[in-house]
């Protein structure tokens, strides 16, 4: 089984391709992260070709494909969502979709309670909260960073951007907000774990997770001007 995925629920694009041969095992074809830009239209298909490309492979060697449904930003979401929609109808593979908190949860490995909250900009996070690395019991959601610690015990370790971004009020420093962004190399790992029976957060459809409406709105009518 060959798994392509990606993911662009952030300022980063991420891009794995891993392969999992039964009585094998998984290991990773390649990999690519482009970290700090917000530039996912142009950077997305050319580090998907590239992986394939550095692996040896072509997109009719693909048995899956696994996509961040976010939450995230609208834009960053479509250009992964489409992109993977648009492979999967091509090559006639399914798309699978996970939440990107779950990748930073499951990329976690931990075993105890703790969140996880990514940069929602307007001095709010994308937050979740987890009983262990594969258990989410409850969000996503958006709100200010407060909204994550609500009704939980002060000493909830929190993870991701969003935990860096304010850890005056989510608490942790240096590497205790580690992972801080989703990675594709997780998020194939994730796919192959529940694509072959084990137990893991969810595969769902391929459906973006917005939380918020787009910032563009359609122009309303003229405002009507009379003669002086």
């Amino acid at each position: 089984m060959l798994v392509l995925a990606f993911d662009t629920a952030t300022a980063a694009v991420t891009v794995a391709l891993y392969e999992w041969t039964p009585g094998e095992g998984v290991r990773c074809r390649g990999a690519v992260e482009e970290a700090r830009t917000r530039k996912h239209t142009e950077l997305l298909v050319p580090a998907v070709a590239g992986v394939l490309a550095d692996a040896g492979a072509v997109p009719g060697d693909l048995s899956a494909l696994v996509v961040g449904t976010g939450p995230g930003p609208y834009t960053g979401l479509r250009v992964g969502l489409a992109t993977a929609r648009a492979m999967g109808d091509a090559l006639r593979v399914p798309v699978h979709g996970v939440c990107s908190l779950d990748v930073i949860a499951w990329a976690s490995g931990r075993d105890a309670p703790f969140a996880v909250a990514t940069d929602a900009r307007r001095k709010e996070v994308y937050w979740a909260r987890y009983a262990s690395a594969a258990v989410r019991t409850a969000g996503p959601a958006v709100g200010p960073p407060a909204d994550v610690r609500a009704g939980v015990p002060d000493g909830l370790p929190v993870i991701g951007e969003g935990a860096a971004l304010y850890p005056e009020v989510l608490g942790g420093t240096g590497d205790g907000f580690a992972p801080l962004l989703p990675s594709a190399a997780a998020l194939a790992e994730l796919a192959i774990v529940r694509l072959s029976g084990r137990k893991g957060p969810d595969l769902t459809a391929p459906e973006p997770l917005y939380l918020r409406r787009p910032d563009a709105k359609e122009p309303g009518p003229r405002k009507k001007v009379t003669p002086a």
